[in-house]
């Protein structure tokens, strides 16, 4: 369809998973890729190959979001090999699971400063960019936990639920400047992740999605290419949960 034909489209975290899912669906509307991951290993060169082969420019960096100067970094490699960037996915995000008894100062701010504090760095890297161009689109990748909470998960739900905020904020912001800030909430994704977790777990958590079935990454990627596209042009600050009705 070309929802998306002549936009540049930087994505974090998606060597693999729901990041690579938005990167391959933003391709085939017509969107050159630039994506990131904290290392330049076979999965981000697969992922690349698989880009460039949909016929878009396609590039991979390795680069970690958690670090101010590194985003700044990115942005600027990227200005200087794609010339634009219209679409931001802050979609990095790592996990330290544990109940709250028994984490640790380094799972509470490792979390914090992945999720949270990369949203911050990659927003300030391109923000001026997109100004400059009068336009863009910018996509946060929160989570049900960030609006629901989760036992187990506080620092998690923390970061997500901060990203939800920030968002807002954003929209509030640079919404006169013609950009839109949006934030996804998926709930259930079929990701590596979740593949690791027992049969009995998965099974529970299933029953508890209206749906019965958990979701897909490229259900998530479908609701990133409608915020991502003029289709949502009147869309921002909002919050899309993603999760089969779990949240409802």
């Amino acid at each position: 369809m070309g929802l998306l034909e002549g936009k540049t489209a930087l994505i974090t975290g998606a060597a693999r998973g729901i990041g690579k899912a938005i990167a391959i669906k933003f391709a085939t509307e017509g969107a050159n890729i630039a994506f990131s991951d904290l290392n330049r290993d076979e999965h981000m060169e697969i992922t690349e190959k698989e880009l460039q082969a949909l016929g878009v420019q396609a590039k991979g960096y390795a680069s970690n979001a958690a670090s101010f100067e590194g985003s700044q970094e990115l942005s600027d490699a990227i200005m200087k090999d794609f010339g634009r960037i219209d679409i931001l996915v802050n979609n990095a995000g790592i996990t330290r699971d544990n109940l709250l008894l028994r984490m640790t100062e380094q799972d509470w701010d490792a979390v914090l400063t992945v999720n949270l504090k990369s949203v911050f760095n990659l927003t300030k890297a391109v923000m001026r960019v997109m100004m400059k161009q009068k336009g863009g689109s910018i996509i946060n990748m929160s989570s049900v936990v960030g609006v629901n909470g989760n036992a187990g998960q506080a620092n998690y739900s923390a970061s997500k639920a901060g990203m939800i905020g920030f968002t807002k904020s954003v929209a509030q912001e640079l919404g006169s400047r013609n950009i839109r800030c949006n934030a996804i909430a998926p709930g259930f994704i079929e990701t590596e992740m979740t593949h690791k977790l027992p049969e009995d777990v998965r099974e529970a958590w299933i029953k508890t999605i209206p749906l019965r079935r958990s979701g897909k990454p490229e259900d998530v990627a479908n609701v990133a290419t409608f915020l991502a596209s003029e289709l949502s042009s009147y869309v921002s600050g909002q919050v899309i949960n993603v999760c089969g009705g779990m949240s409802t």
